[in-house]
């Protein structure tokens, strides 16, 4: 968060930061209702709106690749399976290959005059589950009960299906 904010700002803390979160206060809006309107259009109209979770695509990126391609009204031929370019096409996209671009780790995308941000910084370590390593067990309890609150009855879940 302190990334996309006006460099005259003082930073803010983690706990600020996840406090005005769970307020709904981003850059997005509140987060759950972009989620879930993106959720509720995949599940309306799938020939134009897909849904796919980080999580999904790290566990199983051939399938998630797939079903992307698919999905873009371009499956794989068998042909194209055989000659590796499905492979060829992960690997190109993979963590440690876009991480490693020069465009990545030099270049700057400008929101406005206040707010740019170094491509570098959409890149953290690649790793699904690495909030452990900076939410308490407080802010975990917190996090869960509004995600369990806001996804209720739609169907959707994170990590849980008791959502």
């Amino acid at each position: 968060m302190n990334k996309l904010r006006p460099k005259n700002l003082l930073p803010l803390s983690l706990h600020e930061a996840f406090r005005l979160f769970c307020e709904g206060g981003s850059h997005y809006g509140p987060y759950w209702d972009h989620v879930l309107g993106y959720w509720k259009a995949s599940l309306e109209f799938p020939d134009n709106v897909t849904f796919m979770k980080y999580e999904d695509m790290k566990k199983e990126p051939l399938f998630s690749l797939k079903k992307l391609a698919a999905f873009l009204g371009k499956p794989f031929s068998e042909k194209e399976e055989k000659q590796g370019v499905v492979q060829e096409i992960l690997q190109l996209c993979s963590f440690d290959n876009l991480s490693n671009l020069e465009v990545n780790k030099t270049g700057i995308l400008r929101y406005s005059s206040q707010i740019f941000v170094n491509n570098s910084y959409f890149f953290r370590k690649g790793e699904v589950g690495d909030w452990q390593n900076y939410l308490t067990d407080e802010m975990v309890k917190h996090l869960d009960s509004i995600t369990k609150h806001k996804l209720k009855g739609s169907g959707l879940t994170f990590g849980s299906p008791d959502y």
